[in-house]
């Protein structure tokens, strides 16, 4: 069982993010565009580019590139920063808000029909696993 477990996993979140870009294809973003507004709304606008790379694991670089698109895409705006000249802050656009209300709904539906049959208590016993390999894998740094 052990074994399987990483594969199990990766299976459901590849599984996951298909169906969802299929649903969200018709707004023109792709996976990793609506993955980085994820992560930007859910570490608080007005993060730097910096912070959010580190929050999504990724490379400084490769996050420019996208946050570029997403920038000509009118989702998302930076702005300079008080307090100092050479960051740039991150912020949603009114567009932005809207794509990620829409994005939202596609995925709460996604998400209830992924979860259907699944039990609260199951699905708290999963995150606690989760949860706790996430702190094991920390130690192995």
């Amino acid at each position: 069982m052990r074994d399987q477990f990483p594969f199990a996993v990766a299976r459901v979140t590849r599984r996951w993010r298909k169906l969802l870009d299929e649903r969200l294809k018709d707004l023109g973003v792709t996976q990793a565009r609506w993955t980085t507004m994820v992560y930007l709304q859910q570490g608080g606008e007005g993060m730097t580019q910096r912070e959010l790379a580190g929050l999504m694991a990724i490379e400084n670089p490769t996050l420019v590139r996208l946050l570029d698109s997403l920038e000509l895409q009118g989702l998302i705006e930076r702005r300079a920063c008080p307090n100092d000249r050479r960051a740039r802050r991150l912020h949603l656009t009114d567009p932005g808000r809207d794509f990620m209300d829409v994005l939202s709904e596609r995925a709460d539906k996604l998400r209830d029909g992924m979860l259907e049959g699944v039990s609260d208590d199951d699905i708290e016993v999963a995150l606690r696993v989760f949860h706790k390999i996430m702190d094991n894998a920390e130690k192995q740094k």
